[in-house]
């Protein structure tokens, strides 16, 4: 059988894309080997795609965004892929580390081994379940579902599509971190104000159609029996060791993805143009990263100002913006993140881009204070 070339074509340019998948045998590699192996995940996410970055630039060409959905199976092979792969990979750790691997890995061994399991559900995970969320397939956005429950993270979804996009850059969008709010202070108060969010937009909803907040189509029913199954799951297959495991990798998930949170949207705010109403999202609204490495981990989550302005792209569509259309990260996410940890460190490196990004688009507004302001959650 000959496979026609367009199609070798579109597979050796999705393929990049596809180098996640090389964390679950180094996963592996990690839990049989123990010792200093058990560090090697957030090694490779963070300081290992750092390196890449640094060696292979930016990438700033733009695929045609008007590219046909059977030309980016590809692409949505990679995505649909994940979820099976990460359960199996996840409770194979728990499996091994409460009983095979009891002998050789001790206490602080399997915590920092299981500290790199979060770091790929948070970085992996949450990730793919962002951009299958947003699809219009049901299998895409039930895969999104179980990712999320797998990190109990489950109101994300109706989270960042209720809330987050409608409301980003304002002070009614918890996820939108404020000039000068450490990471340390954003971390907890997204935790409390974005839950609560997601609740009052999905109850909206239900009154909008005349239905309690009880009414079985509210999606929190799904989100908490999942998560259910996936707590009893890793009891019965690891006892209370496994839960607590479970929980651990959860927790450092649920982190990774808050400190991207805040770094896509720091200090960057939407004119207010009175009686409550914001001017339209625009790429200039999100910080825009166009490193190479990073964004295939990413699946171009780093191209997150086209997200924004055009939330159904798939991830190969997304656009690169310049810096006159929209503000720039010096470094790709896995460093950003961690210079997030230091609030020193990032208020030196970004204060200084948030000034420069007021003066180049909002000259008029002399008076900031208003938009720095403490974020507050949507006061329905």
């Amino acid at each position: 059988m000959i496979i026609p070339a367009d199609q070798v074509g579109r597979f050796t340019r999705a393929l990049p894309f596809a180098m996640s998948l090389l964390l679950v045998p180094l996963a592996v590699f990690s839990a049989v080997q123990g010792g200093w192996a058990v560090i090697l995940l957030p090694v490779a996410t963070w300081y290992f795609f750092s390196f890449l970055d640094a060696i292979l630039g930016l990438e700033l060409d733009n695929a045609d965004p008007e590219t046909a959905e059977r030309q980016l199976t590809f692409y949505r092979a990679i995505t649909l892929v994940w979820a099976p792969v990460q359960a199996a990979l996840l409770f194979w750790m728990i499996w091994y580390v409460t009983g095979p691997g009891d002998a050789h890995l001790g206490a602080v061994e399997t915590i920092v081994l299981f500290f790199g399991v979060g770091v790929i559900t948070g970085t992996i995970g949450i990730n793919y379940s962002h951009e299958l969320m947003h699809q219009k397939n049901k299998v895409e956005r039930g895969l999104g579902d179980i990712l999320l429950a797998m990190v109990l993270y489950s109101h994300f979804r109706s989270e960042h599509l209720l809330v987050h996009h409608r409301y980003v850059g304002t002070p009614r969008d918890p996820v939108t971190a404020r000039y000068n709010e450490g990471f340390h202070r954003f971390f907890p108060r997204v935790l409390r104000e974005s839950l609560f969010s997601a609740f009052a937009a999905e109850k909206d909803l239900l009154l909008r159609k005349a239905k309690s907040w009880t009414a079985r189509d509210n999606p929190f029913w799904r989100y908490w029996s999942l998560q259910a199954v996936f707590l009893v799951l890793s009891f019965a297959v690891g006892g209370w060791e496994g839960l607590a495991l479970f929980l651990w990798q959860a927790g450092v998930a649920i982190w990774q993805l808050e400190l991207v949170n805040y770094v896509e949207h720091y200090g960057l705010t939407r004119k207010h143009l009175g009686e409550g109403r914001y001017e339209h999202v625009q790429p200039r609204h999100s910080w825009n990263a166009a490193h190479k490495a990073s964004n295939w981990l990413l699946i171009n989550l780093q191209r997150h100002s086209d997200h924004h302005y055009k939330p159904n792209r798939r991830f190969p569509l997304l656009q690169n913006y310049t810096e006159d259309e929209a503000p720039q990260l010096p470094y790709g996410y896995p460093v950003m993140t961690m210079a997030a940890m230091v609030p020193p460190i990032w208020r030196r490196v970004m204060n200084p881009r948030v000034r420069a990004w007021r003066k180049q688009y909002y000259p008029e507004i002399k008076d900031w204070a208003p938009y720095n302001k403490a974020l507050t959650p949507d006061p329905r």
